[in-house]
């Protein structure tokens, strides 16, 4: 523990700080948490935190949320670790929870469509924002430019599998980078081995028994599926937030059918103007496909099922893995594998934008086929000239004014509420 270690009651009250005030992505929420943790009270030195950092983004799911879990765990051990994840979760979830019920009710009272139109423009640049960003960090060499593209063709032309690229991705980098002898393998070696088994199979129980007893106990068939389908996400979305995104909004509405595009659009829209991770946007999801199938009761239990499939790994990956941060940090090929993966995210992230922008500014879009490849086509006498003109006064609020994500889709939305009403 850092000699500035507080007691668990100051930890907790902080923790629930981060959680309410975690609003913008993970970008925003790292910072936040690097104040609190580095900064203001001096909990993890300026190289933990870093380390930690990259270590989160190795890992599938939600780095931020994991990085709190790990200094909580770094602070209070595993019960920190627990009240440091839950709290930058749960206030968010709550929210979720009751924003999905009154979508799932009342989206189709013309007020709450209205209002969600203009949303739907600003969600848009937002995610172009987010590859600007990923792209900078990301390509730094011809080598990244070419697996960024390769990704991009694989998904938007080929439908390969997204795991696929991403193992492929990680795979290259590790084995085209250096291999040189790793500095603290001593501090590795100094772990509990049994410790470490015993971590791993106490977390696979608390994850995966909940969702054989949904199989054994005959359970909705809509719940078993989005259990089946979040743990599966859960194990392969490398590469952040908007990375989960672009695997799970297209199988969510080509493969299962249970939102359609505007429903996914709308659903990141609500996830991006609470506070907690990104990626509670499969609770919506989960609510959503399970409200279709059976009302609220059903909704209810498909939100909490697939925020125990996608939270629940997160637990797991950071018990196991941090005590072998220091070691990790200082492996030079998963590094690579690290650089590689996010070179890949960004083809994820412009097939997501693309994908996006066709469902956003065109009322009619459809998949044509040539062989084993495709493409997405709108019919271009479909453009919604309106929604063309919230995203273009978005973009210029985003990246000319610089307002911060929240400001920008409260008044994109309003803005696109009274324009509908005075067009209709």
């Amino acid at each position: 523990m850092s000699e500035q270690s507080p007691s668990l009651g100051d930890a907790t009250r902080t923790w629930f700080k981060i959680g309410i005030l975690s609003f913008g992505g993970p970008a925003a929420q790292i910072s936040l948490m690097h104040k609190e943790v580095v900064e203001e009270n001096n909990w993890l030195s300026e190289q933990q935190f870093l380390n930690a950092l990259s270590f989160c983004m190795l890992l599938p799911g939600p780095e931020a949320m994991q990085l709190a879990t790990y200094a909580g765990w770094r602070l209070h051990g595993v019960f920190g670790g627990l009240i440091a994840g839950l709290f930058f979760v749960l206030p968010g979830a709550a929210i979720i929870m009751l924003l999905a019920g009154i979508y799932a009710s009342y989206g189709d009272v013309p007020l709450v469509t209205a209002l969600f139109y203009g949303v739907k423009a600003a969600v848009l640049v937002i995610v172009l924002e987010a590859l600007i960003k990923v792209s900078k960090r990301a390509l730094g060499d011809k080598s990244h430019w070419i697996i960024a593209a390769l990704a991009f063709i694989g998904l938007f032309f080929l439908s390969v599998p997204y795991p696929l690229i991403i193992l492929s991705a990680a795979l290259y980098g590790f084995f085209t980078t250096q291999k040189t002898n790793a500095i603290q393998e001593k501090e590795a070696n100094q772990i509990s081995m049994i410790k470490s088994l015993g971590t791993i199979f106490t977390w696979l129980v608390i994850w995966l028994l909940p969702l054989a007893l949904l199989s054994v106990l005959g359970a909705p068939e809509i719940l078993v599926k989005i259990g089946q389908f979040f743990s599966t996400l859960a194990v392969v979305t490398f590469g952040g937030a908007y990375a989960v995104l672009a695997y799970m909004a297209q199988d969510v509405v080509t493969q299962f059918g249970w939102l359609t595009a505007q429903e996914m659009i709308d659903a990141l829209g609500l996830a991006e103007t609470t506070p907690g991770p990104l990626i509670l946007v499969t609770q919506f999801v989960g609510f959503l496909a399970a409200f279709k199938e059976g009302g609220l009761w059903l909704a209810i239990s498909g939100a909490v099922v697939a925020l125990w499939m996608t939270f629940a790994p997160c637990f797991l990956w950071i018990f196991i893995g941090a005590p072998y941060i220091e070691w990790i940090s200082n492996q030079p090929r998963l590094k690579g594998a690290l650089t590689a993966i996010t070179a890949a995210v960004v083809g994820v992230i412009l097939n997501l934008s693309i994908w996006f922008a066709l469902h956003v500014l065109f009322t009619n879009v459809e998949r044509i086929n040539f062989g084993i490849a495709h493409v997405w086509w709108p019919a271009l006498n479909s453009i919604e000239w309106l929604a063309f003109m919230l995203f273009i006064l978005s973009a210029f609020l985003v990246f000319k004014l610089h307002w911060n994500i929240v400001k920008v889709l409260l008044s994109i939305s309003i803005l696109g509420a009274i324009a509908k009403y005075i067009l209709v």
